[in-house]
């Protein structure tokens, strides 16, 4: 997944109008506007990295006159020590931006380093994980990158790219079948057709309704497995719900080809990363 700048600056500069509002008083009173100073971002945790090139994106819309050299690459595994960037030039911008610089680095970070756990661990199964739309209002597109960078996949990426018919369209529409029929009446024919279920009677309905890929909701590895000798390759198949690192394994050995967990962009723990400044001069 590429990211599409001109949505990402839209991102930043709302993330630096927070941040400064009508001024950094801070650096302002104690920082001459002369001065200049050299930064290093660095992790201070392994981990794998990602959000760089949003870091870079902080200082330019800051100043122009910022120099940023990244030393990693997104998605690259680092150390804990591992300088990842510096950012040399200006210093009252330098420390304006470090802040947001530092939250969508360490936040995306957090996310592809999760992300490459499962994705590790999953790497002699045809299995996937995958993300979901559980995340936070606004940064969708950095973190689904995030999961990508991380070794992940992207579900859809909101409610007009791809058809996932969950319990509640299957309540108000009368049921799977009559579901299914309508989304296929009314999307794309290029557009897959997802359906959700809860138990293996559901299975069978999604399956005489045609359904393209059928996710297994919140069933044990057991019935995962029972599901999936059901369906036998007639659809492709995701599991989603509560599936976490402790049990991941567990719904790939059942064969399954789709791996949804929510917690890598809803509850993920940021990645421990600081910027730290050598000496400031003075032109």
């Amino acid at each position: 997944m590429l990211l599409n700048m001109m949505l990402v600056d839209d991102i930043i500069e709302r993330a630096l109008k927070e941040d400064i509002g009508t001024g950094d008083i801070t650096t302002l009173s104690t920082i001459p506007a002369e001065a200049v100073t050299k930064g290093f971002l660095y992790a201070k945790e392994d981990g794998v990295v990602a959000g760089l090139p949003v870091a870079r994106r902080v200082f330019y819309l800051l100043n122009k006159e910022i120099e940023f050299t990244a030393h990693k690459k997104d998605g690259e595994k680092v150390a804990k020590g591992d300088v990842l960037a510096t950012v040399s030039g200006p210093a009252r911008p330098i420390l304006t931006g470090e802040r947001v610089a530092l939250n969508f680095l360490r936040h995306m970070s957090g996310i592809a380093t999760r992300t490459a756990v499962v994705a590790d661990m999953l790497t002699y199964y045809n299995t996937v994980v995958v993300d979901t739309r559980k995340t936070t209002p606004g940064l969708r597109i950095l973190e689904k990158y995030a999961v990508k960078t991380g070794g992940g996949k992207n579900h859809r990426f909101g409610l007009y790219d791809g058809v996932l018919i969950k319990d509640n369209h299957i309540k108000v529409a009368g049921g799977i079948k009559k579901a299914v029929a309508m989304a296929r009446a009314n999307a794309s024919h290029t557009m897959k057709i997802e359906v959700e279920v809860e138990d293996l009677a559901g299975v069978r309905e999604a399956l005489e309704a045609r359904a393209d890929i059928i996710m297994l909701d919140n069933m044990d590895p057991a019935t995962v497995k029972e599901a999936v000798k059901i369906i036998d390759g007639q659809a492709q198949i995701e599991v989603s719900g509560g599936i976490d690192e402790t049990s991941a394994l567990d719904y790939a050995k059942a064969g399954v080809d789709f791996i949804s967990i929510g917690a890598l962009t809803h509850s993920v723990r940021a990645l421990d990363i600081s910027m730290d400044v050598g000496e400031i001069k003075v032109k």
